[in-house]
This record gives C-alpha cells, structure tokens and sequence, in this order.
C-alpha cells in the first residue's frame, strides 16, 4: 500500500492554489527546475509518500563488505509560503497499477489543499545545438489554460507524446476538472543523457512568470557555464577527431557529413549504439561501442554510464 505521511499541524489550514510537479527525467530538466524554484524559496515539508512496496532494487549496495538494499526513493511535498504554492518532488518514476494508485491519491491530498491548477517540467529532445536559444512548448488539459500560455512566453505544443508520471497528471487531474499543464523545454537530441540546467532555468522563468516572483539565479547560471564548457570540449574533440579520422574506415554517410555538424552527428551514432547494447549487451556490441567512444576520444566522459550496462549482470556474479 502506498502510504502518506502528512504532518497535519502544518496543513490543516494551508490553501494553496499551485502545486508544481516532478520526476527524473531527460537530462534532468524538469526535477532540475522544480528542485531548483523550491530551494531557492523559503520551503516547508508538509509530507512524504512511502513506496517502498512499490520500489523494487535491481542490486545492492556494498560498505565495507556489508551488503544491503538502497533506501526507497522518495516523493516529498513542499509548501512556499511567499508563493502560495505546492511543491512535489520525487525521485522516481512509478508505471503501471502502482503508479495509477499513487497519482490518484497525490491529487486526492492536493485537492483538499486548494490546488487548482498543475504544472509540470521536462525535456522536449529536438535537433538543436546546445548553444542555441531555449524554447518552452507547452501542454494543457484545458482549452483556458492553454491560452495563458503566450502570456508566459511559453509555445503551444502541437501533437506529440507525453509519458510517464507528467503524462497521467494531465490525464487524471483533468478528469476531477482540475487544470495542468506540462512545460517543455527543448534540449539536443543528441545529449539526453547530460543533465541540462539551461533548459532547467527557462521553466524557472515560467515558474517565475506563473507564481509572480523570482528566484536567484546565479547558482543555476553558475551550472550552465559549466555545462556549456563541457559541450564545447566535446565538441572540440568531436571536431579534432573528425579532421583526423581514417576514411578507409568510415562509412558513405560519415564522410558526407559537414565537419559543423560531425558533434550531433558522432552523439546520436552513440546513443543508437547505447541502445542497441542495452537491447543485446553482448561482447560484440559492447566492442563496438567502446571503440565508437575511444574513437572520438569521449570515453572518460561516458565511462559510468557504460559500465552501468553490464553492472547488474556483473554484480550479480554470473
């Protein structure tokens, strides 16, 4: 059973007409935006979603030869008094009948707070470089709510796709006529597994339109700079390694490439070959990846995740 622990004395008079939602996510987008408004914003903790019987760990965790599971990931909700607003962050993704029955009471305990309306943050991957300008796409279940989206700067989404727990928000919040939106920030494509603050930080901007307020920022500005270092040094790898690659070995489609677009073109080509290796991690896709990775000298960058692939079979010492 999933259990709330709610601490009554701080809401039983609490009104709030807001909640903002998360959940990890592509390059941690929208967690990354929530998180971020909620501490840098006086923030108390009303209550904690218990799921550990819907949590279920693929490994163990080892300290000093001890051996046991890791903690549950938590679902935690926040009041912002100075925003009149909800907060829910949560650590993981829950599908199928369990996820059903949480989001069903999520909405059962914000609506008894005042909640009218709901907004939630991801990524929209498009073919976009990580230097070009963010763009927010917006998703509603309400014709009114939609139309508040240009006021906000934010882009009507036209059709698409949109999963997970910000999916079944926007379908079951709509059917108790609540409203929610879904914000969308673009991202490239081909990194969709780096955590971008900048397309974090303009859903802040939203968030920051919506509430009526602003946040720091130079914590998250901080973060982009670094972020936009670490593309610029893949590129410049990517770049370096494709002025002085072996065109024996290349394919017709590599060399017809431009050598502007040789990064999106290198990355997708290793997100293809992640996925292939996860669908059939033998020694032979491992291979192929690995030498993809050393090829335009970004292993170091990938390392972990690579690794993770065959961890759990590793682990489970087979």
């Amino acid at each position: 059973m999933i259990k709330f622990n709610i601490h009554r004395n701080l809401i039983d008079d609490l009104r709030a007409p807001v909640m903002l939602a998360a959940w990890p996510g592509m390059g941690s987008v929208g967690l990354g935006a929530v998180s971020y408004f909620r501490r840098h914003q006086k923030a108390v903790l009303i209550a904690e979603v218990d799921i550990r019987d819907y949590f279920s760990p693929d490994s163990v965790v080892v300290d000093q030869g001890i051996a046991k599971f890791p903690a549950a990931p938590s679902s935690k909700f926040y009041y912002l008094p100075d925003s009149s607003a909800i907060v829910l962050e949560s650590e993981a993704q829950i599908g199928g009948e369990a996820g059903t029955l949480l989001m069903k009471k999520i909405l059962d305990l914000v609506q008894n707070l005042g909640v009218q309306t709901i907004f939630t943050g991801a990524a929209f991957a498009m073919p976009v470089r990580q230097k070009e300008r963010v763009k927010v796409f917006g998703v509603a279940n309400d014709p009114k709510l939609r139309s508040s989206f240009r006021g906000y700067g934010v882009e009507i989404m036209k059709e698409g796709r949109i999963s997970g727990m910000n999916g079944l928000l926007l379908g079951f919040a709509g059917m108790r006529d609540l409203e929610a939106g879904c914000l969308l920030a673009t991202t490239p494509q081909y990194a969709p597994h780096i955590p971008n603050p900048k397309a974090s930080h303009a859903i802040i901007h939203v968030f920051e339109r919506i509430l009526d307020t602003q946040v720091d920022s130079k914590e998250i500005e901080a973060s982009i700079k670094e972020m936009d270092r670490t593309m610029t040094d893949i590129e410049s790898k990517i770049r370096s390694a494709f002025a002085n690659r072996d065109t024996s070995e290349d394919d017709e489609s590599f060399l017809a490439i431009e050598e502007e677009k040789a990064p999106q073109y290198a990355m997708e080509r290793i997100e293809k070959l992640f996925r292939e290796v996860k669908a059939s991690p033998t020694r032979e896709m491992a291979t192929k990846l690995k030498v993809e990775l050393d090829k335009w000298k970004l292993f170091t960058l990938y390392e972990d995740r690579f690794l993770g692939l065959f961890r759990r079979k590793d682990d489970a010492g087979t």
